[in-house]
């Protein structure tokens, strides 16, 4: 049941933004909100995290975009499955994960490409890749994953006999 409503609330929020930015911005149209450090930029991302694989060939770009998150879905429901319910940071990082997969799949299916929009930038020395919430939902799960399985490994090597 988490997982369903945390999923939900990530697709909705993800949608509703990309919705707004759609039908409000021109394609590269860019508003400051933080001079020299973030801006609301309107991109059409066709590749998959940061652009890559944005210039492989069309064919390639829908079997492959358009096969995986399902794929990924499935297995984070398999995991899911398995996981028992006192494990409630790895179902609210898989959730996370699940529905970030499914707003940029959506948005794949819509229109062939993701809508980004968050533009973090340091005035113009540097200028991180343009992104959406669905992306940051996803990099978030992964990041409470990786957590935990350090904090899990760091717990095994400290009470694992052989190492004392």
């Amino acid at each position: 049941m988490v997982l369903v409503a945390i999923t939900f609330a990530v697709v909705a929020l993800d949608q509703l933004t990309k919705m707004m930015v759609h039908s409000t911005f021109d394609l590269d149209q860019s508003i400051k909100i933080i001079d020299g450090f973030f801006s609301l930029t309107y991109v059409r991302n066709t590749g998959a995290a940061w652009g890559i694989l944005g210039h492989a060939r069309y064919t390639f770009r829908q079997l492959f975009f358009l096969s995986i998150p399902p794929l990924a879905v499935f297995i984070i429901v398999l995991f899911l499955y398995n996981l028992p319910e006192t494990e409630r940071l790895e179902i609210y990082a898989l959730s996370l994960i699940s529905g970030g997969a499914i707003g940029n799949y959506i948005d794949r299916l819509r229109f062939g490409y993701v809508v980004d929009f968050l533009d973090f930038h340091y005035r113009n020395i540097y200028h991180y890749p343009v992104f959406n919430l669905a992306d940051s939902s996803i990099v978030a799960g992964v990041g409470i994953l990786t957590l935990l399985m350090l904090i899990k490994k760091k717990k095994n090597v400290s009470t694992d006999p052989a190492r004392t």
